[in-house]
């Protein structure tokens, strides 16, 4: 007799603990927001490109992923790809993107879906550097330094066809668009405060891959220039 409550008793408690399968659902549901609202906020988060500014290396509607935990610890580096925040909301409509839906952002605020509102270029020169186009050859130099860029400048176009003369202030870049005819990038805001340049603490990351479509899927890596030994040298 003992031995028949106490059974139905566990069978009981089982029974309670035993969860209906929408609740399993909402569960798990709940479970993959927060999951993915941590790898968004400490360690990936996709981006799409919204624009031609970074041919040959982006096209248009390429999915990109953005590693954020080397610069948890570490520096921004010339040559990096960078995803940042558009400075003082001044950059995005001069680069002629276009929004997404509003149930793509909500999707993009969580990070289930690539988001739209942050420009992707690449860095040519940090805190410090003096960076100048152009030198009797027509290159950019950074510290005195000629970069020689035909590796990944959209081919045929000139590292800069307009002029300019910075000293990048501390804790901020200059970045340019690797499809140098067609970016609106560090040269065209130089009336804004910085001169052009983009504060460290607007960047997201670097990016790290390309993960979509799957044919143009590859990881990236940083040009060859920007490790010169006189580059680094130079400051």
């Amino acid at each position: 007799m003992t031995v028949g409550l106490l059974s139905r008793s566990r069978s009981r408690a089982s029974t309670r603990r035993r969860w209906a399968w929408w609740q399993e659902i909402a569960f798990l549901a709940v479970l993959a927001v927060v999951i993915s609202l941590l790898l968004k906020s400490f360690v990936v988060q996709m981006f799409f490109v919204p624009s031609a500014s970074m041919r040959p290396l982006f096209v248009h509607d390429d999915h990109i992923l953005v590693q954020k935990i080397s610069y948890e610890t570490g520096s921004v580096h010339r040559g990096d790809v960078v995803v940042f925040d558009d400075p003082g909301g001044r950059w995005l409509s001069a680069e002629g993107t276009t929004a997404l839906p509003p149930p793509q952002q909500m999707l993009a605020s969580l990070g289930l879906f690539p988001t739209d509102n942050h420009l992707v270029k690449r860095v040519i020169g940090v805190g410090g550097d003096h960076v100048k186009c152009c030198d009797a050859n027509g290159r950019i130099t950074v510290n005195g330094v000629p970069l020689h860029e035909k590796g990944y400048i959209v081919p045929g176009a000139q590292p800069s066809r307009q002029p300019f003369d910075v000293v990048v202030p501390a804790g901020r870049l200059w970045v340019m668009g690797d499809n140098r005819p067609d970016s609106a990038d560090s040269r065209y805001h130089e009336e804004l405060p910085g001169g052009g340049t983009v504060p460290v603490r607007d960047v997201v990351g670097e990016v790290w891959a390309i993960v979509w479509p799957l044919d143009r899927a590859h990881l990236l890596h940083r040009p060859a220039t920007f490790e010169q030994p006189a580059l680094q040298a130079a400051r």
